[in-house]
């Protein structure tokens, strides 16, 4: 789960090019696909995620990469529902420190606060709240926004999907196999088939919602979690609070130097430079963004593409005018970029946003 974006950050760069969630849907969702006989190893490594990679506990991904691989894989295996079957896959395990501590904590109720808490270390990639409503008739009320209102349909009503449907099923394992929610809300349209909604969730679901929430009767948020242990759960924030600390160090890192790229593009700032602007040393620079999972380039990489995809969206800008302003020595560059990043041309690119934004 991320952080907000911050309407502060200047305009030109977002966190959407920073590497900071960890891959755990990713990765569950490969094991999904292959159990249907679809193998998304190639299309992780086009994106720089290949096996050795996505093995290493330290991964951290970005939303730009997570968005690419599910809009793929929805498209390979034609399943619309495909982030249900992602979310009921899922165990607490996955979350590691942070799913040990939801198992110690003292109520299904507090459990979920902990996670909205420390959301940013269980690898979700909605952005999590939740409080009791007296207008609910004191039901306690999870919430899950998308990072970005405009992001690609299809991977929001993904991610809408498999945010609750992880709940639910980790809810059961954890708690009690009978739980149920009151009611779950999507914000989408209502799909064509009911049948896993109803199966999943075994509470009315409704759609066309103004937000994606589920709503849990208190007397399933006051039940008592099974292996509640104050001691363990004490001792187990202590290193979720460290990790969280370093976590928002490397955000503030990777957003600063965003910042300083989109600002300064065309002209991108040497390596030498930014370590100078940041009193330290290449070296110490360097790993520093290797503890984020990244490095200089691929952070440049990122600014510059989502400057491309924006000024694509402006019709009186030739090709030309874009190279320029994005940093290409000219077309011929910014063409290669483009394959790169999307498979397509440039013009082919510009036209497929504007379709989809007519």
């Amino acid at each position: 789960m991320s952080l907000a974006p911050d309407p502060t950050n200047p305009p030109g760069t977002s966190r959407s090019t920073s590497a900071t969630i960890q891959p755990n849907i990713l990765r569950c969702l490969v094991t999904v696909a292959d159990e249907r006989g679809i193998d998304l190893r190639p299309l992780l490594k086009q994106v720089g995620l290949d096996e050795t990679v996505m093995r290493s506990a330290a991964l951290r991904v970005s939303y730009r990469q997570g968005s690419a691989v599910i809009r793929r894989a929805l498209e390979l295996t034609r399943d619309e529902r495909l982030g249900l079957r992602v979310g009921a896959a899922q165990h607490l395990t996955a979350w590691g420190l942070l799913g040990f501590a939801l198992m110690a904590d003292d109520t299904l109720r507090h459990a979920i606060e902990t996670g909205v808490k420390y959301q940013n270390l269980s690898g979700a990639m909605v952005v999590w709240s939740a409080a009791t409503s007296e207008a609910e008739g004191e039901a306690f009320v999870l919430r899950a926004d998308l990072p970005d209102p405009a992001m690609d349909p299809a991977v929001a009503s993904f991610l809408s999907e498999e945010a609750f449907a992880s709940v639910v099923t980790l809810s059961r394992l954890a708690v009690d196999p009978a739980f149920a929610p009151r009611a779950v809300e999507f914000s989408f349209p209502p799909p064509h088939r009911l049948d896993l909604y109803d199966a999943l969730f075994r509470c009315p679901v409704r759609f066309g919602a103004p937000t994606n929430r589920m709503l849990i009767d208190a007397t399933w948020a006051r039940t008592r979690m099974p292996g509640r242990d104050p001691v363990a759960y004490a001792s187990t924030l202590e290193m979720l609070d460290a990790q969280m600390a370093s976590r928002r160090d490397q955000q503030d890192l990777l957003e600063v130097l965003e910042i300083s790229v989109a600002q300064n593009l065309p002209v991108i700032p040497s390596f030498a430079e930014q370590a100078r602007r940041h009193a330290t040393s290449e070296r110490t620079l360097r790993r520093r963004l290797a503890d984020c999972g990244t490095t200089y380039e691929a952070l440049v990489e990122g600014v510059r593409r989502e400057r491309v995809e924006q000024l694509l969206l402006r019709p009186e800008l030739t090709l030309r005018d874009i190279a320029r302003r994005a940093g290409f020595s000219d077309e011929r560059a910014l063409r290669r970029a483009v394959r790169r990043w999307h498979g397509t041309s440039p013009v082919h690119l510009r036209e497929q946003m504007r379709r989809d934004r007519s």
